[in-house]
């Protein structure tokens, strides 16, 4: 006889809070580091309350020191914890991207193997809620160039968790991306618990026979409106969220583009660079034959993330990707 699984209905930002409780209870390795995590609970309270039912010494409130804190939790990475560092915004991890480049990525191969640094940084990511100049960078790809590192990013509350434990155990890097703009959009039910998303596999969450739309983190909700919005037009899609952006499921994505022929991308990131361009020559290299238009990007402009005022124009839109969608169809 089955047990039924205990839920609880959650956020995004909820259900990560969730993972992080659930391993800082069962390894006494997991170290949280970062500014204000502590009393203060984060900037978007992801660590609310964790400092109390663990003490100091395991949330740990750090200076104003990106740098300083990577650093040492690859140190500490590397000596048996596992660390989970917060830095509050994407747009603020550049003053550790060396420790990331340099060092994070790289302490396995420059060691034959020796040591590796189970650590996992959280970056909350992303335009849409009205934050300055900065605190809404959506540079994911200059951390996915770098064999060594893993990124990965949710798109809801019970991927958030499953990926939050399955990063913490990880025996390499993660970047843990989180999208601001999904924090407090939605609910959904998350078992209690310990459980994981596997790391590299991507999610079908739609199934169709006539266009591929590939998407991740706070724009797969807006790749969905697009596609039921193509559904009322007689247009099936397969809406595919990436879940990982390294190392991205190759076999989902071929697998659904060869069925298709036809694809759209969907990414908040500036168009050049972007991880479309990725997909894109994966697409070429494994599937070219099988293509009936060429694959479409719908993305953030080439352009910093503009202030309040102008912020809605340079993020996708359901009308844009459903625009996208019909000029494949025309093809």
């Amino acid at each position: 006889m089955e047990t039924a699984v205990q839920t609880k209905t959650l956020t995004l930002v909820q259900a990560i809070t969730d993972g992080l409780d659930t391993m800082l209870a069962e390894k006494n390795e997991v170290i949280l580091l970062g500014e204000d995590i502590g009393k203060n609970g984060g900037v978007f309270r992801a660590t609310d309350g964790l400092q109390e039912k663990y003490g100091e010494e395991r949330v740990i409130d750090t200076p104003l020191s990106e740098a300083g804190f990577v650093g040492a939790a690859i140190g500490m990475a590397a000596n048996g914890f596992r660390p989970v560092v917060e830095i509050q915004f994407l747009g603020f991890i550049y003053p550790a991207y060396e420790q990331i480049m340099t060092h994070a990525s790289r302490l396995r191969m420059r060691t034959m193997g020796h040591y590796t640094v189970p650590m996992v940084i959280r970056a909350p990511y992303g335009a849409g809620v009205r934050a300055p100049e900065i605190h809404c960078d959506s540079t994911e790809s200059i951390f996915t160039h770098m064999p060594g590192i893993k990124v990965v990013c949710p798109s809801n509350p019970y991927d958030a968790k499953g990926l939050m434990i399955a990063a913490i155990e990880d025996p390499d890097p993660v970047l843990f991306l989180e999208p601001m703009r999904s924090y407090r959009s939605s609910r959904d039910e998350v078992p209690d618990g310990k459980y994981t998303v596997e790391i590299g596999k991507g999610k079908k969450l739609t199934e169709g026979e006539d266009v591929t739309v590939i998407s991740w983190g706070a724009m797969v909700p807006v790749a969905m409106k697009a596609v039921e919005e193509m559904k009322d037009k007689g247009v099936q899609c397969e809406l595919l969220d990436l879940r990982t952006l390294y190392p991205i499921d190759k076999d989902l994505v071929i697998e659904s583009v060869q069925k298709t022929g036809r694809t759209v991308i969907v990414h908040e990131a500036h168009e050049t660079g972007g991880t479309g361009s990725d997909l894109i020559s994966l697409i070429n290299d494994e599937a070219f034959l099988y293509q009936k238009a060429p694959a479409e990007r719908v993305t953030g402009f080439d352009t910093p993330v503009p202030y309040f005022g102008f912020e809605n124009h340079y993020l996708p839109t359901p009308k844009r990707v459903a625009a996208a969608i019909e000029k494949v169809m025309k093809f």
